[in-house]
């Protein structure tokens, strides 16, 4: 008989003896399989959820509330959560009054190979597939999204559950439109028609 069969076992099915190495070899096997299927799922999850928060470099900006930023060697259309600032390139929309202003300041402080650092909310996308988040800019820790509010730049916006900032932005919208900047003293408020 051979050594790796139970004394006794003639019929259908016999006890099958394995050697010590080869039940941790196959377990090895088994941990090591399992761990590759788990990391490809990380990782098909990770393009589809980006970060809570990360370093990235603007690549450009399209308007006042929308810029490309380069994450991890992805480029990303970032929405800036918690702004509102006129339209300039709405598809369904004329150029709004301030919307030239909004989309130079924005690419005034947000200029191509800036280093910023990338924080979402709730929700990581919109419903056009763009990375909504606020956005700081790392050389001197200035706060975009706050900063074209409180400059008239940009009206305050409050799409639920993107709340992180809502009060500090609505505050900021306040002390714009009492001292009558940008987009409050020229237009009379966010979207309207340029004249």
């Amino acid at each position: 008989m051979p050594p790796d069969l139970s004394p006794g076992d003639t019929g259908l099915f016999q006890v099958v003896r394995v050697h010590p190495i080869e039940k941790v070899a196959t377990m090895v096997v088994g941990v090591v399989m399992g761990l590759t299927i788990l990391g490809m799922g990380l990782a098909a999850c990770s393009r589809d959820q980006p970060p809570s928060a990360g370093l990235g470099t603007v690549v450009g900006v399209i308007d006042g509330d929308t810029v490309v930023i380069d994450l991890s060697g992805n480029d990303e259309i970032v929405r800036l959560l918690g702004i509102d600032t006129p339209e300039t390139v709405h598809p369904d929309r004329p150029v709004e009054c301030f919307g030239s202003e909004a989309s130079a300041r924005m690419a005034l402080l947000l200029p191509p190979g800036t280093a910023v650092l990338v924080q979402r909310d709730v929700e990581a996308r919109d419903r056009y597939g763009r990375l909504l988040a606020y956005i700081e800019r790392l050389s001197d820790g200035l706060a975009v999204n706050a900063s074209m509010v409180e400059r008239g730049f940009a009206a305050s916006l409050h799409i639920s559950p993107n709340d992180g900032l809502r009060h500090e932005l609505a505050a900021a919208e306040s002390r714009a439109r009492a001292a009558g900047l940008g987009l409050w003293s020229a237009c009379g408020g966010a979207h309207e028609p340029l004249s």
